[in-house]
C-alpha cells in the first residue's frame, strides 16, 4: 500500500516560499495578480457567478475567466468599468516609478 504522505496547497507553498529565488519570482508574480484577486472577492461578495457577471456586464464568461485567472492580454479601461459598475466599484489607474534597473 502507497503510504505518501499528503500535502495540502498553503503547506506546499509555505515550504517554497522559504527558498529565496522562489520568494523572489512569487512576489514579483502576486502584484500581478492583485485585480483578478480583487474582482474575485468583489463577486464572491456579490454572491454572483461568473456567468452572471458577465452578463452583467456585456460581456462573455470565458472574458471574466481570463480576467480571474491573471490573463490580462488586450485589457482595456473600458472593460474594467463595464465590470466595476456591476460590482459597485471603479477602477482606479496609477503610474508609479519603475522598479526595473
Amino acid at each position: 500500500m502507497d503510504t505518501m504522505k499528503k500535502t495540502n496547497s498553503r503547506d506546499l507553498l509555505k515550504k517554497q516560499l522559504n527558498n529565496p529565488i522562489f520568494k523572489k519570482e512569487y512576489d514579483a508574480l502576486a502584484k500581478e495578480f492583485t485585480i483578478a484577486k480583487e474582482v474575485i472577492s468583489l463577486r464572491r461578495k456579490a454572491n454572483i457567478t461568473q456567468k452572471e457577471l458577465a452578463e452583467l456586464s456585456g460581456t462573455s464568461q470565458p472574458a471574466i475567466a481570463r480576467l480571474e485567472s491573471g490573463e490580462y492580454r488586450n485589457l482595456s479601461l473600458t472593460f474594467l468599468r463595464r465590470v466595476g459598475k456591476v460590482l459597485g466599484v471603479v477602477p482606479e489607474i496609477r503610474f508609479r516609478k519603475s522598479t526595473a534597473a
